[in-house]
């Protein structure tokens, strides 16, 4: 199993509803090929650094997760075919980031 990481970005134009059954999708189509989930983090409504589709704002999710590296190219896939997707990056964490993500975690759950 290796650690991955992704995070997509969703059209700003989505009502609340929409967001939810998206990052349901993508969470259960993970779930149903193997993977387990690490985290799961809203980023809310960001400015892009550059337009992309005309717009210059979008609603960002980060999604961890453990999975065999089979399930990652259908994954990307999925993102690449729903239209409710900006842009989506995943990568593969080593052992370093992995620790990285933790720590990063548990300060976020100090904060709150």
């Amino acid at each position: 199993m290796n650690n991955y990481e992704t995070v997509f970005i969703l059209n700003p134009v989505l009502s609340d509803v929409q967001i939810e059954e998206t990052v349901k999708k993508f969470e259960d189509f993970l779930i149903n090929k193997g993977a387990k989930m690490v985290a799961k983090e809203n980023w809310g409504l960001k400015k892009l650094a550059y337009p992309i589709q005309h717009k210059k704002s979008g609603f960002y999710h980060l999604f961890e997760f453990t999975a065999e590296g089979d399930v990652v190219a259908p994954y990307e896939l999925e993102f690449r075919r729903d239209e409710r997707i900006m842009r989506c990056l995943t990568v593969k964490l080593d052992k370093h980031a992995v620790s990285w993500a933790e720590r990063r975690r548990t300060k976020l759950k100090a904060k709150a």
